[in-house]
């Protein structure tokens, strides 16, 4: 059961969110996004998003194979050198320690990503971040039908 509709509470927090959302999806390569925003949310435990992301990849032609491989994508041969560095970028950023993001995973990124495509995916990263923060918190649960 959720515990806090943030929507309707900080509906301008909401917004800002949103914001960020609105910037990153207009963007960032949609295969890649959702890539990113499934891998974050796996990470942070967000059933919501989670769901959310997996359904709206599938419906936009992802490959389900894909899509699983997402959990164990070191190991998988499906993606690209480009999505690699991108699910590379998101595990380091979402597990921020104490460290920072390591100079090799930053490394490996920059020499297939443009510097304003790597701001952007930074960006990206954070955003799904916050809201998986927010799901979580509030115990924002997926459909049960869909």
């Amino acid at each position: 059961m959720s515990r806090i509709n943030m929507a309707a509470v900080a509906p301008q927090a909401y917004q800002a969110v949103l914001g960020l959302e609105k910037y990153v999806r207009s963007t960032v390569d949609h295969t890649v996004l959702e890539l990113v925003k499934l891998r974050a949310s796996m990470l942070n435990g967000c059933a919501f998003c989670v769901d959310m992301h997996s359904r709206e990849a599938l419906a936009a032609g992802e490959s389900s194979r894909r899509l699983f491989a997402v959990a164990a994508w070191r190991e998988a041969p499906f993606f690209t050198e480009r999505e690699r560095t991108a699910l590379a970028l998101t595990d380091a950023v979402t597990r921020l320690g104490e460290h920072g993001v390591p100079d090799e995973v930053w490394d490996a990124a920059a020499k297939v990503w443009s510097e304003k495509e790597l701001a952007d995916l930074v960006v990206a990263i954070a955003t799904i971040n916050v809201w998986n923060r927010i799901a979580v918190t509030s115990r924002t649960e997926p459909p049960t039908e869909g």
